[in-house]
C-alpha cells in the first residue's frame, strides 16, 4: 500500500501570467491605499472599502460633511487610452451607481443625505510617488 499525497492534492503549477495579475492586483491595491489616504487628508471620513455586492463593487465609500460619496479608485501605470478617469465608462457608472443604489438600501441613514459620485486617477508620479487627480462630481445619477 501506496502512503502518500492523493493526486488531487498536490500543488498545482502556477499559471502563466498570475504573478503578473498578483503584482497589478498588490498595484491596485496600494493605488487605493494612496487614494484613501488622499481623501482623508481633504478631511473625507472612511465608511467602507472594497463593498461588493451582485451588482458592482465600490472601491471606497467615504463621508464629506453629510453627503457619503462613492469612489472609483482607477490606477493606470501610463497614459494610453486616456488614462484612469476616462476608463470609467458609462457602462462602468452604471455598475457602480446600481452598487450604490444597494449600499444605500442596506444602510439607511445614508440615504437620508446627499451623495456624489468622485473618481480618484492615480499614476506614478515623481521620485516613487502616486500622482493623484481627484474628480468630484464625476457622474451623476441619470
Amino acid at each position: 500500500m501506496r502512503v502518500g499525497r492523493a493526486p488531487w492534492s498536490r500543488p498545482r503549477p502556477t499559471p502563466p501570467g498570475a504573478e503578473v495579475a498578483s503584482a497589478s492586483r498588490t498595484l491596485g491595491e496600494q493605488a487605493e491605499d494612496a487614494a484613501l489616504h488622499h481623501l482623508e487628508r481633504h478631511g473625507l471620513m472612511q465608511v467602507a472599502r472594497n463593498f461588493r455586492c451582485r451588482q458592482g463593487e465600490i472601491d471606497l465609500v467615504m463621508r464629506h460633511g453629510a453627503t457619503h460619496v462613492f469612489v472609483e479608485v482607477r490606477y493606470r501605470s501610463q497614459a494610453r487610452y486616456g488614462g484612469a478617469a476616462a476608463s470609467v465608462d458609462h457602462r462602468k457608472q452604471q455598475r457602480i451607481i446600481t452598487a450604490a443604489q444597494f449600499f444605500l438600501q442596506r444602510h439607511p441613514q445614508a440615504a437620508r443625505g446627499p451623495c456624489r459620485f468622485d473618481v480618484v486617477a492615480v499614476s506614478p508620479g515623481p521620485a516613487d510617488g502616486w500622482r493623484i487627480d481627484w474628480i468630484q462630481n464625476a457622474f451623476e445619477l441619470v
